[in-house]
Protein backbone atom coordinates (compact mmCIF):
# COMPACT_ATOMS: atom_id res chain seq x y z
CA UNK A 1 0.00 0.00 0.00
CA UNK A 2 1.30 3.54 -0.76
CA UNK A 3 2.83 5.32 2.25
CA UNK A 4 0.07 7.95 2.21
CA UNK A 5 -2.58 5.29 2.86
CA UNK A 6 -4.31 5.94 -0.45
CA UNK A 7 -3.94 2.53 -2.06
CA UNK A 8 -6.62 0.55 -3.85
CA UNK A 9 -7.10 -1.79 -0.88
CA UNK A 10 -7.85 1.16 1.40
CA UNK A 11 -10.33 2.54 -1.13
CA UNK A 12 -12.06 -0.83 -1.40
CA UNK A 13 -12.28 -1.01 2.41
CA UNK A 14 -13.76 2.50 2.52
CA UNK A 15 -16.30 1.46 -0.11
CA UNK A 16 -17.44 -1.41 2.11
CA UNK A 17 -17.88 0.96 5.08
CA UNK A 18 -19.90 3.55 3.24
CA UNK A 19 -21.90 1.27 0.90
CA UNK A 20 -24.97 1.06 3.20
CA UNK A 21 -25.22 4.86 3.18
CA UNK A 22 -24.59 5.88 -0.43
CA UNK A 23 -26.27 5.39 -3.78
CA UNK A 24 -24.75 3.41 -6.62
CA UNK A 25 -25.32 6.17 -9.15
CA UNK A 26 -26.14 5.26 -12.74
CA UNK A 27 -24.22 5.65 -15.96
CA UNK A 28 -25.76 6.65 -19.28
CA UNK A 29 -24.35 6.05 -22.75
CA UNK A 30 -24.18 8.87 -25.29
CA UNK A 31 -23.58 8.30 -28.98
CA UNK A 32 -20.74 10.49 -30.15
CA UNK A 33 -22.71 11.23 -33.31
CA UNK A 34 -24.98 13.42 -31.16
CA UNK A 35 -21.95 15.62 -30.56
CA UNK A 36 -20.56 15.47 -34.07
CA UNK A 37 -18.09 12.75 -33.05
CA UNK A 38 -19.21 9.53 -34.77
CA UNK A 39 -17.34 6.42 -33.67
CA UNK A 40 -16.68 7.73 -30.15
CA UNK A 41 -18.50 6.15 -27.21
CA UNK A 42 -19.30 8.35 -24.22
CA UNK A 43 -20.29 7.14 -20.75
CA UNK A 44 -21.61 9.77 -18.37
CA UNK A 45 -21.45 8.91 -14.67
CA UNK A 46 -24.42 10.68 -13.07
CA UNK A 47 -23.02 11.30 -9.63
CA UNK A 48 -25.25 14.34 -9.29
CA UNK A 49 -27.90 11.76 -8.30
CA UNK A 50 -25.93 10.94 -5.16
CA UNK A 51 -27.45 11.78 -1.76
CA UNK A 52 -27.09 15.53 -1.10
CA UNK A 53 -26.58 16.14 -4.81
CA UNK A 54 -22.88 15.45 -5.35
CA UNK A 55 -19.94 13.07 -5.02
CA UNK A 56 -18.97 14.79 -1.77
CA UNK A 57 -21.29 12.50 0.18
CA UNK A 58 -18.83 9.63 -0.36
CA UNK A 59 -16.01 11.51 1.34
CA UNK A 60 -18.28 12.75 4.10
CA UNK A 61 -19.37 9.25 5.12
CA UNK A 62 -15.82 7.91 4.78
CA UNK A 63 -14.65 10.62 7.18
CA UNK A 64 -17.44 10.23 9.72
CA UNK A 65 -17.29 6.43 9.73
CA UNK A 66 -13.51 6.25 9.69
CA UNK A 67 -12.64 8.63 12.56
CA UNK A 68 -13.49 9.01 16.23
CA UNK A 69 -16.10 11.74 16.61
CA UNK A 70 -16.00 13.96 19.74
CA UNK A 71 -19.11 14.97 21.66
CA UNK A 72 -18.87 18.43 20.06
CA UNK A 73 -19.50 16.85 16.69
CA UNK A 74 -17.91 17.95 13.43
CA UNK A 75 -17.22 21.18 11.59
CA UNK A 76 -16.66 21.70 7.88
CA UNK A 77 -15.90 24.57 5.54
CA UNK A 78 -17.39 24.38 2.09
CA UNK A 79 -18.41 26.22 -1.03
CA UNK A 80 -21.64 24.32 -0.58
CA UNK A 81 -21.51 20.70 -1.77
CA UNK A 82 -19.13 19.40 0.90
CA UNK A 83 -21.17 21.22 3.53
CA UNK A 84 -24.38 19.66 2.27
CA UNK A 85 -22.74 16.24 2.22
CA UNK A 86 -21.37 16.53 5.76
CA UNK A 87 -24.71 17.88 7.00
CA UNK A 88 -26.52 14.95 5.36
CA UNK A 89 -24.11 12.31 6.64
CA UNK A 90 -24.01 13.79 10.13
CA UNK A 91 -27.79 13.85 10.26
CA UNK A 92 -28.01 10.20 9.24
CA UNK A 93 -25.44 9.22 11.88
CA UNK A 94 -26.83 11.46 14.66
CA UNK A 95 -23.75 13.70 14.84
CA UNK A 96 -23.90 17.47 15.51
CA UNK A 97 -22.52 19.45 12.56
CA UNK A 98 -21.58 23.09 12.01
CA UNK A 99 -20.97 24.19 8.41
CA UNK A 100 -19.16 27.37 7.37
CA UNK A 101 -19.83 28.61 3.85
CA UNK A 102 -18.69 31.71 1.96
CA UNK A 103 -21.00 34.39 0.66
CA UNK A 104 -20.64 33.09 -2.92
CA UNK A 105 -22.40 29.83 -2.06
CA UNK A 106 -25.58 29.30 -4.04
CA UNK A 107 -29.00 29.49 -2.44
CA UNK A 108 -29.65 25.89 -3.50
CA UNK A 109 -26.66 24.65 -1.50
CA UNK A 110 -27.37 26.81 1.54
CA UNK A 111 -30.96 25.58 1.61
CA UNK A 112 -29.77 21.95 1.46
CA UNK A 113 -27.38 22.41 4.38
CA UNK A 114 -30.06 23.98 6.55
CA UNK A 115 -32.59 21.40 5.45
CA UNK A 116 -30.37 18.59 6.72
CA UNK A 117 -30.39 20.13 10.19
CA UNK A 118 -26.82 21.43 10.45
CA UNK A 119 -25.92 24.78 11.96
CA UNK A 120 -24.89 27.07 9.09
CA UNK A 121 -22.55 30.06 9.38
CA UNK A 122 -21.61 32.49 6.58
CA UNK A 123 -17.86 33.00 6.93
CA UNK A 124 -16.48 35.60 4.48
CA UNK A 125 -16.82 35.84 0.73
CA UNK A 126 -14.65 32.96 -0.55
CA UNK A 127 -13.94 29.37 0.45
CA UNK A 128 -10.68 30.18 2.21
CA UNK A 129 -12.45 32.73 4.41
CA UNK A 130 -14.92 30.05 5.48
CA UNK A 131 -12.07 27.60 6.05
CA UNK A 132 -10.24 30.01 8.37
CA UNK A 133 -13.45 30.63 10.32
CA UNK A 134 -14.03 26.88 10.66
CA UNK A 135 -10.51 26.33 12.00
CA UNK A 136 -11.09 28.97 14.67
CA UNK A 137 -14.41 27.36 15.59
CA UNK A 138 -12.81 23.91 15.88
CA UNK A 139 -10.13 25.26 18.23
CA UNK A 140 -12.72 26.77 20.55
CA UNK A 141 -15.46 24.13 20.38
CA UNK A 142 -13.51 20.89 20.13
CA UNK A 143 -15.45 19.86 17.01
CA UNK A 144 -13.61 17.58 14.59
CA UNK A 145 -12.72 19.27 11.27
CA UNK A 146 -13.82 17.41 8.15
CA UNK A 147 -11.78 18.81 5.27
CA UNK A 148 -13.40 19.11 1.86
CA UNK A 149 -10.48 17.59 -0.06
CA UNK A 150 -7.13 17.55 1.77
CA UNK A 151 -7.67 14.62 4.12
CA UNK A 152 -6.99 10.90 3.72
CA UNK A 153 -10.53 9.76 4.57
CA UNK A 154 -12.06 12.29 2.16
CA UNK A 155 -9.81 11.12 -0.66
CA UNK A 156 -10.60 7.47 0.08
CA UNK A 157 -14.30 8.22 -0.10
CA UNK A 158 -13.98 10.00 -3.44
CA UNK A 159 -11.86 7.11 -4.68
CA UNK A 160 -14.87 4.83 -4.27
CA UNK A 161 -16.42 6.62 -7.23
CA UNK A 162 -13.58 5.31 -9.38
CA UNK A 163 -14.09 1.80 -8.03
CA UNK A 164 -17.81 1.95 -8.76
CA UNK A 165 -17.35 3.39 -12.24
CA UNK A 166 -14.79 0.77 -13.21
CA UNK A 167 -17.33 -1.94 -12.37
CA UNK A 168 -19.98 -0.20 -14.45
CA UNK A 169 -17.77 0.76 -17.40
CA UNK A 170 -14.66 -1.45 -17.33
CA UNK A 171 -13.46 -0.59 -20.85
CA UNK A 172 -12.95 3.18 -20.54
CA UNK A 173 -9.88 4.64 -22.21
CA UNK A 174 -10.22 8.16 -20.84
CA UNK A 175 -12.01 9.84 -17.94
CA UNK A 176 -12.75 13.58 -17.74
CA UNK A 177 -12.98 14.95 -14.19
CA UNK A 178 -13.72 18.45 -12.91
CA UNK A 179 -11.14 19.93 -10.54
CA UNK A 180 -11.59 22.26 -7.58
CA UNK A 181 -9.56 21.37 -4.52
CA UNK A 182 -8.64 18.09 -6.17
CA UNK A 183 -10.27 15.59 -3.83
CA UNK A 184 -12.31 13.98 -6.59
CA UNK A 185 -9.59 13.68 -9.20
CA UNK A 186 -7.06 12.70 -6.51
CA UNK A 187 -9.24 9.91 -5.16
CA UNK A 188 -10.03 8.64 -8.65
CA UNK A 189 -6.37 8.76 -9.63
CA UNK A 190 -5.53 6.76 -6.50
CA UNK A 191 -7.97 4.08 -7.63
CA UNK A 192 -7.09 3.81 -11.33
CA UNK A 193 -3.34 4.43 -10.89
CA UNK A 194 -2.71 4.85 -14.60
CA UNK A 195 -5.07 2.16 -15.92
CA UNK A 196 -7.22 4.90 -17.50
CA UNK A 197 -6.09 8.24 -18.93
CA UNK A 198 -7.39 10.89 -16.51
CA UNK A 199 -7.94 14.43 -17.77
CA UNK A 200 -8.70 17.29 -15.39
CA UNK A 201 -11.06 20.13 -16.32
CA UNK A 202 -11.14 23.42 -14.44
CA UNK A 203 -12.30 27.01 -15.00
CA UNK A 204 -9.90 29.55 -16.47
CA UNK A 205 -10.82 31.77 -13.50
CA UNK A 206 -9.87 29.07 -10.95
CA UNK A 207 -6.84 27.23 -12.43
CA UNK A 208 -5.72 25.60 -9.19
CA UNK A 209 -4.32 22.34 -10.54
CA UNK A 210 -2.89 23.96 -13.67
CA UNK A 211 -1.00 26.47 -11.53
CA UNK A 212 0.24 23.75 -9.18
CA UNK A 213 1.52 21.51 -11.98
CA UNK A 214 3.29 24.44 -13.59
CA UNK A 215 4.91 25.46 -10.28
CA UNK A 216 5.71 21.93 -9.16
CA UNK A 217 3.70 22.33 -5.92
CA UNK A 218 0.32 23.70 -4.78
CA UNK A 219 0.30 27.49 -5.10
CA UNK A 220 -2.30 30.23 -4.78
CA UNK A 221 -4.39 30.75 -7.92
CA UNK A 222 -7.26 32.98 -8.93
CA UNK A 223 -10.50 31.85 -7.27
CA UNK A 224 -13.46 33.16 -9.22
CA UNK A 225 -15.84 32.50 -12.05
CA UNK A 226 -19.23 30.90 -12.54
CA UNK A 227 -18.20 27.77 -10.62
CA UNK A 228 -16.67 29.64 -7.68
CA UNK A 229 -18.88 27.85 -5.16
CA UNK A 230 -17.49 24.43 -6.13
CA UNK A 231 -14.28 24.72 -8.18
CA UNK A 232 -12.45 27.67 -6.68
CA UNK A 233 -10.31 27.16 -3.59
CA UNK A 234 -7.00 29.03 -3.62
CA UNK A 235 -4.95 25.83 -3.90
CA UNK A 236 -5.33 22.16 -4.64
CA UNK A 237 -4.74 19.81 -1.74
CA UNK A 238 -1.23 18.73 -0.86
CA UNK A 239 -2.25 15.11 -0.40
CA UNK A 240 -3.70 14.81 -3.89
CA UNK A 241 -0.94 16.67 -5.68
CA UNK A 242 1.55 13.76 -6.01
CA UNK A 243 -1.30 11.65 -7.39
CA UNK A 244 -2.04 14.33 -9.97
CA UNK A 245 1.63 14.55 -10.94
CA UNK A 246 1.78 10.79 -11.40
CA UNK A 247 -1.59 9.95 -12.92
CA UNK A 248 -3.30 13.02 -14.44
CA UNK A 249 -2.53 13.20 -18.14
CA UNK A 250 -3.37 16.87 -18.66
CA UNK A 251 -5.62 19.69 -17.44
CA UNK A 252 -8.02 21.62 -19.65
CA UNK A 253 -9.19 25.15 -18.86
CA UNK A 254 -12.69 26.37 -19.74
CA UNK A 255 -14.23 29.82 -19.89
CA UNK A 256 -17.34 30.61 -17.90
CA UNK A 257 -19.28 30.73 -21.17
CA UNK A 258 -18.13 27.22 -22.09
CA UNK A 259 -19.19 25.87 -18.71
CA UNK A 260 -22.66 27.43 -18.98
CA UNK A 261 -23.01 26.08 -22.50
CA UNK A 262 -22.22 22.63 -21.15
CA UNK A 263 -25.04 22.97 -18.63
CA UNK A 264 -27.44 23.86 -21.43
CA UNK A 265 -26.28 21.04 -23.71
CA UNK A 266 -26.65 18.39 -21.00
CA UNK A 267 -30.18 19.57 -20.40
CA UNK A 268 -31.01 19.63 -24.13
CA UNK A 269 -29.54 16.18 -24.84
CA UNK A 270 -30.18 14.24 -21.66
CA UNK A 271 -32.49 16.29 -19.46
CA UNK A 272 -29.70 16.25 -16.87
CA UNK A 273 -29.34 19.39 -14.75
CA UNK A 274 -25.73 19.86 -13.70
CA UNK A 275 -24.44 22.74 -11.65
CA UNK A 276 -21.53 24.64 -13.26
CA UNK A 277 -18.89 22.52 -11.53
CA UNK A 278 -20.84 19.37 -12.31
CA UNK A 279 -21.07 20.22 -16.00
CA UNK A 280 -17.46 21.32 -16.46
CA UNK A 281 -16.03 17.96 -17.52
CA UNK A 282 -18.59 17.60 -20.31
CA UNK A 283 -17.72 21.13 -21.42
CA UNK A 284 -14.24 20.03 -22.46
CA UNK A 285 -15.84 17.89 -25.19
CA UNK A 286 -18.28 20.55 -26.35
CA UNK A 287 -15.59 23.23 -26.53
CA UNK A 288 -13.41 20.83 -28.56
CA UNK A 289 -10.61 21.24 -26.05
CA UNK A 290 -10.52 17.49 -25.61
CA UNK A 291 -10.67 15.72 -28.97
CA UNK A 292 -11.24 11.96 -28.70
CA UNK A 293 -9.68 9.59 -31.19
CA UNK A 294 -12.00 7.45 -33.36
CA UNK A 295 -13.07 4.42 -31.35
CA UNK A 296 -12.07 5.98 -28.02
CA UNK A 297 -14.25 5.18 -25.02
CA UNK A 298 -14.59 8.34 -22.97
CA UNK A 299 -16.04 8.65 -19.47
CA UNK A 300 -17.38 11.97 -18.18
CA UNK A 301 -18.16 12.61 -14.52
CA UNK A 302 -21.23 14.74 -13.89
CA UNK A 303 -20.30 15.31 -10.30
CA UNK A 304 -22.89 17.71 -8.88
CA UNK A 305 -26.41 19.00 -9.43
CA UNK A 306 -27.08 21.52 -6.67
CA UNK A 307 -28.41 24.37 -8.78
CA UNK A 308 -31.54 26.35 -9.46
CA UNK A 309 -30.74 26.43 -13.19
CA UNK A 310 -34.13 24.87 -14.01
CA UNK A 311 -37.32 26.23 -12.48
CA UNK A 312 -40.60 24.36 -12.24
CA UNK A 313 -43.12 27.17 -12.30
CA UNK A 314 -45.66 25.36 -14.48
Amino acid sequence: MPANGLGTEAIAAAEQRIRPYIRRTPVVSLDGADLGLPGVDFTLKLELLQHAGSFKTRGAFASLLGREIPAAGVVAASGGNHGAAVAYAAGKLGIPATIFVPGVSSAAKIDRIRGYGARLVIGGERYNDALEASVEFAAVSGALPIHAYDQVETLLGQGTLGLELERQAPDLDTLLVAVGGGGLIGGIAAWYRGRVKIVGVEPEKAPTLSAALQAGCPVDAEAGGVAADSLAPKQVGRMMFPLAQAFVSRVILLTDEEIVQSQRKMWDLLRVVGEPGGAAAFGAILAEKYRPEPGEKVGVLVCGGNTTAVRFDR
